[in-house]
């Protein structure tokens, strides 16, 4: 059933970072392994809502979402959830979900095209990488064609920084190695890329300073605050959200492995000021996205 536009004053939130996990024909976007183990970090109760389920889940709450898969078939072997179900799925539920892609470095210019091609025919907004899982550094030139057609095209580049709950816990953590997620590498990306806009998602543990160096250094770098609770945010981190970056952080949550209705509660323990609450919660988010003319 399709929906109406997007009304982007009567959002109470945007979350920047929602995950689609299981195709519609039911295949996953992480193996059995890499996915238990992620559950098991995040203590997810509620895991692997179908499109329209986030669709449904996001608009009961006043919340619009952006919505991706990762591509890492090259390193993993497991295909994504494709790109196109999220596309139709925002479609049909505009007034919710922002599109977003998943594209896999190693896949050189089948991704290129990829992306010209989401872009063109279905709107997709921006395109998440996740270094770890992917296994890649995002500095690697083998990933620049990506970025040349991701600027191109006016989009925006999400990248995974520091620890990840994917393979936490799993013999020798699933395979998965962290030196991919260092925010200095995304800072090569945003000096050869000025016009790309970039997300920085997530606190960046162990990287925090040198995340928040990034985003202070290049305008078009931004900071995500998924996958954590506001709660265990390093005190800097909350202070530069507070001040020299309130118009670059953003609101996101991980769902569905963090749910925004604990995110949002623990950010109201926060000392964040009064004016920029409703910055980081949906107005940085509705510009960064295109979605007003603020």
């Amino acid at each position: 059933m399709s929906a109406g536009p997007m009304d982007v004053d009567a959002l109470v939130a945007i979350d920047v970072h929602t995950h689609a996990e299981v195709s519609e024909k039911g295949g996953a976007s992480l193996s059995a392994e890499l996915d238990a183990a992620a559950g098991a970090y995040f203590k997810a109760e509620h895991r692997h809502p179908t499109l329209p389920e986030i669709a449904t889940y996001y608009r009961e709450r006043q919340m619009a979402c952006v919505v991706f898969t990762v591509d890492a078939e090259s390193a993993t072997g497991t295909p994504p959830v494709p790109n196109e179900e999220i596309a139709e799925a925002a479609l049909q539920h505009p007034d919710v979900i922002v599109p977003f892609a998943g594209v896999d470095p190693y896949k050189g210019k089948a991704a290129v095209r990829q992306i010209r091609r989401l872009v063109d025919e279905y709107g997709v907004r921006g395109f998440k990488f996740h270094p770890n899982v992917q296994a890649f550094h995002p500095n690697d030139r083998m990933a620049y064609p990506l970025y040349e057609a991701i600027e191109d095209a006016g989009a925006i580049a999400v990248f995974h920084t520091g620890q990840t709950g994917i393979g936490a816990g799993a013999p020798g953590g699933g395979g998965i190695r962290l030196k991919y997620s260092n925010p200095m590498d995304v800072d090569d990306v945003a000096a050869d890329f000025p016009g790309m806009k970039i997300v920085l998602a997530h606190p960046s543990f162990p990287w925090q300073d040198e995340a928040l160096a990034v985003a202070t250094h290049k305008p078009e770098v931004y900071i995500d605050l998924s996958g954590w609770s506001p709660k265990y945010f390093p005190p800097q981190l909350v202070r530069y959200a507070n001040s020299l970056l309130q118009d670059k952080v953003l609101f996101g949550s991980d769902f569905p492995l963090l749910a925004p209705d604990r995110w949002l509660a623990d950010f109201a323990e926060l000392p964040i000021k009064d004016e920029v609450r409703p910055k980081i919660l949906k107005e940085n988010a509705a510009r960064l996205l295109g979605l007003t003319g603020n």
